[in-house]
């Protein structure tokens, strides 16, 4: 930046014990062909070697760096952070772990710039390994819901976007691929800080609701997917599956989806809340919270958690009744199988 004119782009890297990918991380944005931007670092109490990272980009003329003195508890408490002290007219979020293509900003800048209605743009996503091997394409969560169709480039309507996808599960694989007008944010309120786990979803589907939005199929996005990684310890532990829900609550709230698309939001989103509340790991009080919100989801709740219950009966019965006929007919006494 230049004497008092405002960035085109200000970009947000909110760090929590990410020295080990740290530095990658902000020299694939420094090191950017597009260079009309801020970048503001921030760092949320880490434990590591994060502080002297951070520090030796002090006095670089593009960075502005911002120490928590307590941990915010939650990453998107971070985003909101950053992007009150962000100037651009473009925001992104960069997470500390990810990093990116020198042409990011060049091809979504242009996007946004020929797009005026577009509220956002992200690309495609390499994952990549705690050790830097890349591990296909973003798009697991995608099975069952037309996973070609991120194999080429696309604008649709937000809105419609809710309605058909977006409902059944968050289609933005990553923050680090997105790049959103800064209107956009202040329009919706920012990122939902009572959530820890899905405002980033939530957030999207938001943008979405007030326009337009594009999508690169180009992979321009290395997303990190360790064991330390927010999403990936918390989906595994069950206890936040009624923020999910709540999420999905909301987005049913604003859109009407299809009713082909109401039957697979049913019973994809049961494929997460009957676990939690069959499981016996799960303490009661989160299973109540759980039950209560999938009733705000799915109109049978009940019978949809009794399913894999009489699934699993069946088969026993099943198997009970092959092994008796066997028996039967070798003129031996049948055994319980339960």
């Amino acid at each position: 930046m230049s004497g008092t004119s405002m960035p085109k782009v200000s970009i947000v890297v909110p760090n929590y014990n990410h020295a080990r990918f740290l530095r990658r991380r902000i020299d694939t944005i420094l090191a950017q062909t597009f260079q009309d931007f801020e970048l503001i670092l921030l760092d949320d109490c880490s434990t590591d070697e994060s502080r002297s990272i951070l520090d030796s980009y002090v006095g670089h003329s593009k960075v502005k760096i911002e120490m928590n003195q307590v941990n915010s508890g939650n990453p998107f408490k971070q985003w909101n952070k950053g992007i009150r002290l962000a100037h651009g007219e473009y925001i992104w979020i960069a997470e500390s772990d990810d990093y990116a293509d020198l042409q990011f900003l060049e091809t979504l800048v242009s996007a946004l710039e020929t797009r005026p209605k577009a509220q956002f743009v992200y690309c495609r996503s390499w994952r990549v390994t705690e050790d830097d091997r890349l591990d296909g394409f973003a798009e697991w969560q995608f099975a069952g819901m037309e996973p070609s169709r991120w194999s080429v480039d696309f604008y649709a309507d937000g809105r419609e976007e809710c309605r058909n996808y977006t409902v059944r599960g968050c289609t933005v694989q990553n923050a680090s691929a997105v790049l959103f007008r800064k209107e956009a944010y202040d329009r919706v309120g920012g990122a939902d800080e009572s959530l820890s786990l899905c405002a980033d979803w939530k957030f999207w589907a938001s943008l979405m609701l007030i326009g337009e939005f594009g999508y690169i199929a180009r992979p321009l996005n290395y997303f990190r997917f360790h064991r330390a990684s927010v999403r990936n310890s918390a989906l595994v532990t069950k206890r936040d599956v009624g923020e999910w829900l709540r999420v999905v609550a909301w987005i049913l709230g604003h859109v009407d989806p299809p009713p082909d698309v109401l039957q697979e939001v049913y019973r994809y989103h049961a494929n997460r809340w009957v676990p939690a509340l069959l499981s016996a790991g799960v303490p009661l009080d989160v299973k109540l919270d759980t039950l209560r919100c999938a009733r705000t989801v799915d109109p049978h709740p009940i019978r949809r958690m009794m399913l894999p219950v009489l699934t699993t009966i069946q088969r026993k019965f099943l198997r009970y009744w092959r092994d008796y006929k066997a028996r039967r007919a070798a003129g031996a006494r049948p055994i319980d199988l339960s």
